[in-house]
């Protein structure tokens, strides 16, 4: 019956679906925040600043379609630890959990400062137990092809800041013998 009062072109076109939207080509988590952490991604082999002694290995990959990065750090003595950091869709900022193996979880926050990442976060009982500090870690790619991982402490809420780590990520070496 309803044929009769309006025509089947329009009865169609009622009834008829959307058509699907064609699908983004870019990722969603393919921004320029989203690269700001690439200059991490890599294998590495970790050395302390002016020193030849290796201390450390550490797996830095893209997980979840390039959304998120997962470190694994693997040093040579004491307990291994995980990283995840991602760009947080609310606020534009990275963050970063680590885990450590000794039970530890450091909670970072912070992006891309003048072509370093910085992240800063409170970490609980880092000098010992009731021994807590704010850390800020910052990045820098450098002309080698390494990057600094540049840490520092503060007791003081950020009034103040000592070195508290300083760390060379050297290129694993990729060449099969």
């Amino acid at each position: 019956m309803l044929s009769m009062i309006y025509p089947i072109a329009l009865l169609q076109a009622v009834a008829a679906p959307e058509p699907a939207a064609a699908p983004s080509s870019a990722a969603p988590c393919g921004t320029e925040a989203h690269a700001g952490f690439d200059l991490w991604v890599g294998e590495w082999d970790v050395f302390p600043n002016g020193s030849e002694t290796q201390v450390a290995t550490s797996r830095i990959e893209r997980l979840s379609a390039g959304c998120s990065i997962r470190e694994h750090w693997t040093p040579f003595e004491g307990p291994d630890g995980i990283s995840l950091s991602m760009v947080n869709q609310n606020t534009g900022r990275w963050e970063q959990t680590w885990v450590g193996g000794d039970g530890a979880r450091v909670d970072f926050e912070g992006g891309v400062v003048d072509g370093k990442m910085v992240l800063t976060g409170y970490w609980d009982n880092i000098g010992g137990p009731g021994q807590d500090a704010l850390i800020r870690m910052t990045y820098t790619s450098r002309d080698d092809g390494s990057v600094r991982q540049f840490g520092q402490a503060s007791t003081d809420h950020g009034l103040s800041w000592q070195t508290s780590f300083d760390l060379i990520y050297r290129p694993k070496d990729r060449a099969t013998p």
